[in-house]
C-alpha cells in the first residue's frame, strides 16, 4: 500500500472526516526520487470541536505513530472543525518551502 493511501485510511478510520486531503509533497524536498516521506494533510472533523490546534495535532500524531517513527519525515497539518473550514473556503493552504530543495547530489 502506498504511504499516502495508508495515511488516508488511518485518518478516515480515526476521525470520520467531513473533508480529507492527503498530499505527497516529497517531490518538493531534497529526497531521492520516489520517496514518500513528506506529506500535507488537510483534515476537517467534528472530532476537533473544542480541541486546541496542538491537541488536534497530537491526536493525528498518535494515529500515525508507527509511520512517523519509521517512514514519514515531515507532516504539515491543517486541522479544522466544520465551522472553521466553512470560513476558509477561499483561502489557499500551502506548505512552506523546504531549505535545500532540489540540491540532492
Amino acid at each position: 500500500m502506498m504511504m499516502r493511501d495508508l495515511i488516508e485510511s488511518k485518518l478516515k478510520a480515526a476521525f470520520e472526516p467531513v473533508f480529507l486531503d492527503v498530499v505527497d509533497e516529497s517531490y518538493r524536498h531534497n529526497v531521492p526520487a520516489g520517496s514518500e516521506s513528506h506529506f500535507k494533510v488537510v483534515l476537517v472533523s467534528d472530532c476537533f470541536t473544542g480541541e486546541r490546534f496542538l491537541n488536534r495535532h497530537r491526536m493525528i500524531y498518535g494515529t500515525l505513530a508507527d509511520e512517523l517513527a519509521t517512514k514519514i519525515h515531515a507532516l504539515a497539518l491543517h486541522t479544522y472543525t466544520l465551522k472553521e473550514w466553512e470560513g476558509l473556503q477561499d483561502t489557499l493552504l500551502t506548505s512552506p518551502a523546504c531549505r535545500g530543495a532540489g540540491t540532492l547530489a
